[in-house]
């Protein structure tokens, strides 16, 4: 391993002892080792300055750069180290909860057939827990589901049901969340990171008005367009319904 007094060291990197100073001080890079009076860096903290130099070129600043180098010491994935992870990774609208045994959620689908199971936990409503326990992660819709079944709607019905409402609304998250990653963008660049506190600040107001906006209105659309589709095949339907029924009419007296 090449060793370097500091004035090696800040040449190699392209900086300046003080910049190097400056980098140790912040807890940016490792102290050197020491023997006796003389300093000793090594190719280690050349890479990291070499990191900071980059990320300086692109634009962070040093307190990013701070959080950055921090958050990978504790061995956080990036996205933590963006500050992003909490805000990303929580949920846009939590929904109840419920812990229960393999017997207990058996009971309650009325099967103990494991593809159903597992397409629930392909859904996201129920996940596998350690030994013979599930959290279904979503009870509301499980008790609307055994609400369609008491009335004798098959569950495998209501799973494909299921299915297909998955693959439509990920249709419409997906339109949503491109539309606001172009915004985010616009004047800028793809992949831009925020540059300074105010930019940051923006950026995740931005991510969290994001989220409220599109539940708001993804929930509020489905029920406008629930109610369209409702009246619209209800007419349908009764349309049939009386040209079959004056068809029996005109059958009975001929």
């Amino acid at each position: 391993m090449t060793e370097y007094r500091i004035e090696d060291l800040a040449r190699a990197a392209g900086t300046t002892v003080r910049n190097v100073r400056g980098y140790q001080d912040r807890g940016l890079i490792p102290r050197p080792i020491r023997r006796g009076r003389v300093a000793i860096y090594t190719d280690q903290h050349l890479a990291r300055l070499r990191v900071i130099a980059d990320l300086l070129g692109r634009g962070f600043t040093m307190a990013h750069i701070n959080d950055f180098i921090s958050g990978l010491q504790r061995g956080d994935d990036l996205v933590e180290v963006l500050g992003l992870k909490d805000l990303l990774a929580e949920p846009i609208q939590r929904t109840p909860t419920q812990r229960m045994t393999a017997a207990q959620l058996r009971e309650q689908l009325g099967t103990d057939d494991p593809d159903v199971v597992q397409r629930l936990i392909d859904f996201g409503l129920v996940n596998k827990l350690d030994g013979d326990e599930y959290l279904a992660t979503d009870t509301d819709t499980l008790d609307a589901y055994r609400s369609l079944m008491a009335i004798g709607i098959p569950l495998t019905y209501i799973l494909g049901l299921q299915r297909r409402l998955e693959d439509d609304l990920q249709v419409a998250a997906r339109t949503l969340i491109t539309a606001g990653r172009a915004a985010i963008t616009e004047g800028r660049f793809d992949g831009w990171i925020p540059e300074s506190d105010e930019e940051e600040d923006w950026a995740m107001t931005f991510v969290r008005q994001l989220r409220l906006t599109g539940r708001i209105a993804a929930h509020n659309t489905l029920n406008r367009a629930l109610d369209r589709e409702l009246g619209r095949q209800l007419d349908d339907y009764l349309a049939i319904a009386k040209a079959r029924r004056h068809s029996e009419r005109a059958a009975d007296t001929a």
